[in-house]
């Protein structure tokens, strides 16, 4: 399923406190990524996990749709998740420590 489109709210944030590059799996950190080239497409440095805020994507939080970090920063920008927004590790970062919990999203 594509990105669900419309307007959402930020559920959670998770990794606070980790360092950048933290692999998550099942929002919990378990190593870091070194770097090394990998066709899986890594969550990576912090998670926002939406909470959708309309009838048409009020399954967003159950289908686990996040912001995170990537591994494949030279992918963004282009279609290549099952709905996650993915955003270089940096600007992650940024957008984590700028936004909290509440904070409402509109996806187009």
């Amino acid at each position: 399923q594509k990105t669900p489109r419309g307007l959402h709210a930020i559920a959670e944030k998770i990794g606070a406190g980790c360092r950048s590059k933290t692999i998550f799996e099942s929002r919990v950190p378990c190593g870091i990524w070194d770097g090394a080239p990998s066709e899986k497409d890594l969550i990576l440095t912090r998670i926002l996990w939406l909470e959708g805020l309309e009838d048409s994507n009020r399954s967003t939080h159950a289908r686990f749709i996040y912001f995170h970090g990537t591994n494949h920063e030279s992918n963004i920008g282009k279609p290549a998740s099952h709905g996650c927004i993915r955003l270089k590790n940096a600007d992650m970062l940024d957008l984590f420590n700028r936004v909290e919990t509440g904070a409402q999203v509109y996806i187009e």
